[in-house]
């Protein structure tokens, strides 16, 4: 039987929880300056001292959903490259990992890219920092199974961070052509466009025999 602790323990994560829906949603159909506390509050049926409760101001609140997403993503990197054996496997499943989550948790994603395509840096260093090293978690990743192909004398010498973080900003801008699938795209011509692109990085990796 559940003990008065712990259910309000469990209550005040469900409305936290709550209020990150709610701050979402706004976030993606008003934007962040569009979107204030006294607005998040009076669509979550809350006060505003209750919001204040659970986040110190609206850059707090919107990091934890940036931070939610990363956290997401990284799990889903992490799940791909357990099982896989070669590193140009890793790559190919971490690449479809991406893919996926940009699908599959849409609004997680376009947080993502909302805050990467801000002109102006909205959190202050200590939120920027924490961020930051959420986000790195997955592109390091990336850049271990490069490592691991230039070890096992697969892949050309190359700085293997600084490839990774090159196909992951391929990665982006492919999936952003999605929202032209009406217009100059063909239906999901996108994701073949995707698979191109990580076809000739990874060509591009590869030691080729000298002819």
């Amino acid at each position: 039987m559940m003990g008065a602790k712990e259910r309000r323990e469990r209550e005040r994560e469900q409305r936290k929880s709550h209020i990150l829906d709610v701050a979402r949603e706004l976030l993606l159909g008003k934007g962040m300056n569009a979107t204030s506390i006294n607005q998040i509050a009076k669509r979550s049926e809350l006060s505003v001292g209750a919001i204040y409760f659970y986040f110190k101001d609206k850059e707090e609140l919107f990091a934890a959903l940036q931070l939610e997403g990363l956290e997401l993503l990284h799990s889903a990197v992490r799940q791909a490259v357990a099982k896989k054996s070669t590193p140009e496997k890793k790559i190919r499943s971490i690449a479809m990992a991406y893919l996926r989550f940009s699908e599959d948790h849409k609004s997680y994603f376009d947080i993502i890219t909302y805050f990467l395509t801000s002109p102006e840096t909205i959190f202050p260093p200590n939120l920027k920092n924490v961020i930051d090293e959420h986000g790195n978690a997955s592109i390091s990743m990336l850049a271990a199974a490069i490592r691991e192909g230039i070890d096992a004398g697969k892949f050309k010498q190359v700085d293997p961070r600084r490839q990774a973080i090159i196909l992951w900003g391929a990665f982006n801008g492919v999936i952003q052509l999605k929202k032209l699938e009406k217009t100059i795209l063909g239906k999901d011509e996108y994701r073949s466009l995707y698979a191109e692109a990580l076809d000739r990085f990874l060509d591009g990796l590869r030691k080729h025999p000298q002819n």
